[in-house]
């Protein structure tokens, strides 16, 4: 059975996005090379990557462009290469490279995907459908970059769960940046 992960930064505060969707504030600290360099090697492992239809389209109009091949050459390389499913009841097509949409039941449809043969599935961003899978109880990991920042207002990943999430920490690493790095698992 594949392991389906979460990736996401957030503040010190709780929050994965800022107001109005701001993200700005997550790729503060990119002058550290260690930071960089982890990225990187975060970006080249296998896997399958899940989106929700705001986060997608916002990784979509990115990673395919020229900037993204020149300022983040072996991410863009890898986001635009990986297997993806986007999980939206609204959007009519999926564009980018590798892409499938998906309109059925959120929990049914990613509990059939874990099912399968493969590797494993990572969700970036897309906080409504990691509440909606949390309390379904289909996350395996989490995984955290806490960025020294307070937004003082934001969204966080677990709006609207109802269920108590007990999680286990099993890694950590910090970064010069700033930047740590906290991998969960459930209790």
């Amino acid at each position: 059975m594949r392991k389906l992960a979460v990736f996401n930064s957030v503040t010190l505060d709780g929050y994965f996005t800022g107001s109005g969707g701001d993200l700005s504030w997550a790729h503060a600290g990119n002058e550290d090379k260690e930071w960089n360099a982890f990225v990187e090697s975060n970006a080249s492992g296998g896997g399958v990557l899940l989106f929700g239809r705001i986060t997608y389209a916002m990784m979509a109009s990115f990673w395919p462009t020229p900037e993204a091949k020149k300022s983040y050459p072996v991410v863009a390389d890898r986001m635009n290469a990986l297997p993806k499913f986007v999980f939206s009841r609204t959007l009519d097509e999926a564009s980018w490279e590798n892409t499938t949409l998906v309109k059925g039941d959120l929990a049914g449809e990613v509990r059939k995907l874990k099912s399968q043969p493969g590797e494993g599935m990572v969700i970036l961003g897309s906080g409504s459908i990691v509440s909606q899978l949390a309390q379904a109880g289909l996350i395996d990991e989490y995984q955290f970059v806490v960025v020294p920042i307070a937004l003082g207002k934001g969204r966080t990943m677990f709006e609207g769960i109802k269920d108590k999430q007990t999680l286990k920490l099993i890694g950590t690493r910090s970064f010069r940046n700033g930047n740590v790095f906290l991998t969960y698992a459930k209790a």
